[in-house]
């Protein structure tokens, strides 16, 4: 019984001593497999592009974002458990410090009678030598209690401190980890979407995925060429009709009528909602409403507006391998007019270009000054 009772005290001093111990070799394990599924990532990005290099990238991204999940949901309950503790602990000590204050706040008026009493009064009140000694040594005994009774209440006051302190440090940290958890299974839900857009579009074959980034990367130099070869029409305001919405493209650039609008700066793609105002749209991409724009541009069409496609990473962007899987635009629809304006003055560009074999589609463009155009795909 005595072994036994010995092997369950230096297993809790152990814990006491080093409580990250426990448990290190799981989250070791679990940090050495998303270096790995990282690096494969890394390794695939680097690789001829295909529809199974594709789906396993896919994959390798959303098996790591379900380890960052797990991971973090993780480190959320122990911060929990943690602060649970804290609460507890936070709580005894502020007793013991109600309690100590009471203490030292009882004693108060007693040691000032003692501090006002000179000891030659006491030896008075001494019956012989003997008896004034162990008055004085009793005087200084109740003085250095009631000094280690202050140092007591002292310490308990720091430390009741310092641990709430450190709770709202962990709540912090808690806090913290939920918004990046939130972002995380964000992120888990695209890309789970993503590689069902992929299947779905491609019908998980080679030749319908080629063909796909080919017709992505024709439209792309269609927009390179009107750079080059397209009409100037003249300048325009804010507000005025510049173009329809249509499909030209079809079917080798477009697969529906809709406007892509995007914004380029020195040459270079930029997220259009940086410039356009601030608008709630139907956000037919992720579901719902969204808010979209921070800047003073007027939107190019009216509303209501359908966004179907961000820019940036997107379900569809997978397509778009000549900008790093990044959608250039905004892909848009109106419910209530065709009509094309212009978001702000400048001066009107158009174009007409061969798209994916043999289509064609009509661009037209502004030119804001500052190195700052705006475009407009698949015009009528």
């Amino acid at each position: 019984m005595k072994r036994a009772w010995s092997i369950v005290f230096v297993g809790f001093f152990l814990l006491f001593l080093f409580p990250g111990a426990i448990g290190a070799q799981g989250d070791t394990s679990v940090e050495d497999t998303i270096r790995e599924l990282q690096q494969k990532i890394n390794d695939l990005q680097s690789q001829e592009n295909t529809l199974a290099k594709q789906i396993t990238l896919l994959n390798s991204q959303i098996a790591l974002t379900t380890l960052r999940i797990g991971s973090i949901k993780g480190a959320i309950l122990k911060l929990t458990a943690e602060i649970g503790e804290l609460a507890d602990e936070i709580e005894r000590l502020e007793e013991l410090l109600t309690k100590r204050t009471e203490l030292v706040l009882r004693r108060i008026p007693e040691s000032y009678k003692r501090q006002v009493t000179p000891q030659f009064g006491l030896l008075f009140l001494s019956n012989n030598f003997s008896d004034f000694l162990s008055r004085v040594k009793y005087v200084s005994s109740i003085q250095e209690h009631d000094a280690q009774l202050l140092f007591q209440l002292k310490a308990t006051q720091n430390n009741f401190s310092e641990r709430k302190s450190l709770r709202e440090q962990k709540k912090m940290q808690q806090e913290s980890l939920k918004k990046q958890l939130e972002d995380e299974n964000r992120s888990l839900d695209r890309q789970k979407r993503e590689k069902q857009v992929l299947l779905d579009q491609t019908k998980n074959s080679e030749t319908v995925y080629q063909k796909l980034l080919a017709q992505a990367l024709a439209e792309k130099q269609a927009v390179d060429r009107a750079l080059i070869d397209s009409i100037k029409i003249g300048p325009v305001k804010k507000g005025d009709p510049i173009a329809v919405v249509g499909n030209t493209g079809y079917p080798g650039c477009s697969t529906g009528a809709h406007l892509h609008f995007e914004v380029r700066k020195g040459g270079t793609w930029v997220d259009p909602g940086g410039y356009l105002s601030s608008k709630s749209v139907e956000d037919e991409q992720n579901g719902g409403k969204a808010t979209v724009g921070g800047g003073s541009w007027d939107w190019p069409l009216e509303d209501p507006i359908r966004l179907t496609q961000y820019f940036g990473k997107t379900p569809y962007s997978w397509r778009y391998q000549y900008s790093g899987g990044i959608h250039t635009g905004y892909d848009m629809v109106s419910g209530g007019s065709s009509i094309i304006r212009a978001p702000r003055d400048g001066d009107l560009y158009s174009s007409s270009q061969v798209c994916g074999g043999g289509s064609v589609i009509k661009i037209k463009y502004i030119d804001h000054g500052e190195g700052i155009m705006s475009f407009y795909l698949h015009v009528q």
